[in-house]
């Protein structure tokens, strides 16, 4: 008995003093068995994140492998798409036209690699005479020939629209006016207006390929 007259407390059979030696055992194998459980499912799934990584970059090479082969394949075999020019006959019709009205005049002869691509003669009862002949140089530029025997302004307006003064340039002796177009984007025109006729010789060929066929014109 205490000195306090009461019996000491009994721990009772819950407690580490009164557990058996089986009874920790059993637990101390129970952890080892939850560690060992966690350490297998840990390295589980380590080998199944490596996986995914290693499928991933694998993917990642050959993707570029493949793009890098068909880049190749685009370069060595790629050509330039060459327009196709589409050639017009137009010396017979200049000929006759020439018969109807003449002062109508075209290239003779037409610069080396020059196609003419269109061309267009209204008669005469159709009046005001008007010829049209349309060229792609060599170098794949347009130009084009329009005459008349309207010498008026409005003549010019309706083929060129918009111009300024853009100064002279003489041809075979002969003075034509420079015009840059302002609504169509790096074309310019020679203009020559006499005699009762209108010539204008416009493209985006620029003015040296504007002068050179000019002087062809007979």
């Amino acid at each position: 008995m205490s000195p306090t007259g009461q019996e000491p407390a009994d721990p009772g059979p819950g407690t580490e003093e009164n557990a058996s030696p089986s009874t920790v055992i059993d637990a101390e194998t129970r952890e080892r068995a939850r560690a060992r459980a966690e350490a297998m499912e840990y390295r589980a799934q380590d080998r199944v994140n490596r996986a995914k990584a290693r499928t991933l970059t694998n993917m990642f090479w050959a993707l570029l492998a493949c793009f890098v082969v068909v880049a190749f394949l685009m370069i060595v075999t790629w050509r330039p798409k060459q327009e196709k020019v589409n050639a017009v006959p137009y010396t017979e019709q200049l000929a006759d036209a020439k018969k109807l009205a003449s002062w109508i005049r075209g290239p003779e002869p037409m610069p080396a690699g020059w196609t003419a691509t269109s061309v267009r003669f209204r008669a005469p009862e159709q009046s005001p005479i008007t010829w049209h002949l349309g060229i792609v140089t060599s170098e794949k530029k347009y130009v084009g020939l329009e005459q008349s025997n309207v010498t008026s302004r409005g003549f010019q307006n309706d083929e060129l629209g918009k111009t300024e003064d853009d100064g002279t340039a003489t041809v075979n002796g002969v003075t034509w006016q420079r015009r840059t177009l302002l609504d169509r984007k790096d074309e310019h025109a020679l203009v020559l207006v006499g005699s009762g006729v209108t010539t204008i010789v416009v493209g985006n060929a620029g003015y040296p390929a504007l002068e050179t066929f000019a002087a062809t014109l007979r």
